[in-house]
């Protein structure tokens, strides 16, 4: 078995359980590399490290079995413009906060690798976005995708935006607010959560459009189908707003027309036989719990 390790080169939480999870792929025979960065940061107090790299997408490939994100929900998103489109299946190791993407806690790591070397899971395939935009917007490059949400908000100005929008080329409406997130049913447990929006289990065939503290009270979340084609016209007094997908940040104006469909790849993540997703709602949301006593 052959596995990618990516971690952000800022946790000292992560390190430490990464070092136990090397100890664990060695004891296991694990033929593993870490993404070039991460791997410096973790030879900064521990020089003695010797391993192989990988530094980008271009150094990954079919060979690889397992692709490892140790951190949180945001290393998780991070993971995914390393695998593209390589089909390498994703699998989160939580050293952050609540992590609905990466589930499996750090106290498990020892069992979940063996479950792993079991085949003691499934794999699900996470449906994704794409972003076009009618400017040639360099930042955009080849990471024009997001698992979990593009949104649309305000830059430098108290005031609100008006986001006119359009499914398959008709008109919906223009939202009056701070912004507009367009979420998968992987991303409906993040952002579009804590404006209002519905959870979707992973498995569905839709998108969510969710605004953000809207100035109409009759505005509200709308579910439509995968297969939609978005388009938006941002109007902003600044004359700039910003595009965000997932965790990256990009400046548009007023003449950008956007344009967002569904992603031609997938992600495949990991789903261990011992969690699921309704028990990490359950787990996470402490649905049925009473804590008032």
């Amino acid at each position: 078995m052959k596995i990618g390790i990516y971690g952000q080169p800022n946790n000292e939480i992560t390190k430490k359980y990464v070092y136990y999870l090397i100890d664990i792929f060695k004891q296991r025979n694990i033929d593993f590399q870490f993404e070039e960065k991460f791997y410096n940061y973790l030879k900064e107090d521990n020089p003695t490290i010797e391993n192989k790299v990988f530094k980008d997408y271009y150094d990954l490939n079919s060979s690889y079995d397992l692709f490892f994100s140790v951190g949180g929900d945001g290393t998780f998103l991070r993971s995914i413009t390393f695998v593209r489109d390589h089909n390498i299946p994703i699998i989160g190791i939580n050293t952050g906060r609540l992590g609905f993407l990466a589930t499996i806690q750090k106290e498990d790591i020892k069992s979940a690798v063996d479950m792993l070397l079991k085949k003691e899971y499934t794999i699900e395939k996470r449906s994704m976005l794409r972003v076009t935009t009618s400017d040639d917007i360099e930042e955009l490059g080849e990471l024009n995708f997001a698992l979990n949400e593009i949104s649309i908000s305000r830059k430098n100005t108290a005031s609100m935006i008006t986001v006119e929008t359009y499914l398959d080329d008709e008109y919906l409406t223009t939202y009056w607010s701070d912004g507009l997130i367009i979420s998968t049913p992987t991303g409906s447990t993040g952002y579009s959560l804590s404006c209002g929006g519905p959870i979707i289990s992973p498995g569905t065939k839709n998108l969510i459009l969710t605004p953000i503290a809207p100035h109409s009270l009759s505005v509200r979340p709308l579910v439509i189908p995968l297969k939609t084609k978005i388009e938006i016209k941002v109007d902003s007094r600044a004359n700039e707003a910003l595009l965000t997908l997932d965790s990256r940040v990009i400046t548009i104006t007023n003449k950008t027309k956007i344009i967002i469909e569904k992603n031609d790849f997938t992600i495949k993540t990991i789903q261990l036989n011992n969690r699921s997703f309704i028990k990490t709602l359950r787990e996470k949301l402490l649905w049925g719990e009473d804590n008032r006593n």
